[in-house]
């Protein structure tokens, strides 16, 4: 699959990628190879310039780096939007919206409005509204990206707790190495514009992942070759591309 904007550049090429169901991948890169492009393609948001995308998910959830919360509504009508937009009757998309705020914790905060959140906050109630609809495949764009370190990991600690419930499938897009790898059971380094998938990490580390297993050596040792990974990036002499095709 390639992906060339109108103005001629190339932003993605040679790229293949294969999500299983229940499966949670990672995707790192520098800024500008495509992440988010690639993400945007799986979402059909956007069209490959040649190539083609099957996708099986019943539904899709797309999590933004922003929150995009409408902020005229309060967290609880922002989390029955998506409920609205599929017509779902009052009743059904309040209580879908009433259990996904529970999940993500903001049961105290339903009737409050956007600017009186935490950027946090925002984000859990960004998470909540995409749960409302249970799909199977989440594409996660740097959902935490703006936030501080102790709240990003907390909220990754949050997702990682949703994804151990539910199985969904996910694709995260991030620049942070250690949350690429708390959060996946393998991690996809890209490489600089035009983007290409050069290298793939297995995390092997099972579900439910605690916060401390951020300290064992079976962490560690997978974030370094993903950092490793990152770095060859800068040198294309030391890359070593894994191939066209990545598959679980």
């Amino acid at each position: 699959m390639t992906l060339r904007y109108p103005n001629g550049t190339l932003a993605l090429h040679g790229v293949s990628l294969r999500l299983s169901a229940g499966e949670f991948v990672g995707m790192v890169g520098p800024s500008g190879c495509g992440k988010s492009s690639l993400l945007h393609i799986a979402a059909g948001l956007a069209q490959p310039t040649t190539g083609g995308v099957t996708r099986t998910a019943a539904g899709i959830g797309y999590v933004f780096q922003d929150a995009t919360l409408l902020p005229w509504r309060s967290v609880a009508r922002n989390v029955e939007l998506l409920g609205e937009l599929h017509r779902l009757p009052r009743v059904q998309r309040r209580e879908r919206a009433r259990a996904a705020i529970d999940r993500v914790g903001l049961s105290e905060f339903a009737r409050y409005k956007p600017a009186a959140l935490s950027g946090g906050m925002r984000m859990r109630a960004s998470l909540a509204r995409a749960l409302t609809l249970a799909p199977d495949l989440f594409l996660l764009d740097e959902p935490f990206g703006a936030l501080d370190e102790l709240t990003r990991e907390r909220l990754g600690e949050q997702l990682q707790q949703l994804f151990t419930a539910d199985r969904f499938g996910a694709l995260l897009v991030t620049h942070s190495v250690a949350e690429a790898v708390y959060l996946s059971s393998r991690v996809l380094v890209m490489s600089p514009r035009p983007g290409r998938i050069v290298a793939e990490v297995a995390v092997p580390i099972g579900y439910p992942r605690p916060p401390e297993v951020r300290f064992s050596s079976e962490f560690t040792a997978a974030a370094a070759q993903v950092a490793e990974a990152l770095r060859r990036t800068a040198d294309p002499a030391g890359e070593t591309p894994v191939g066209e095709d990545v598959t679980a």
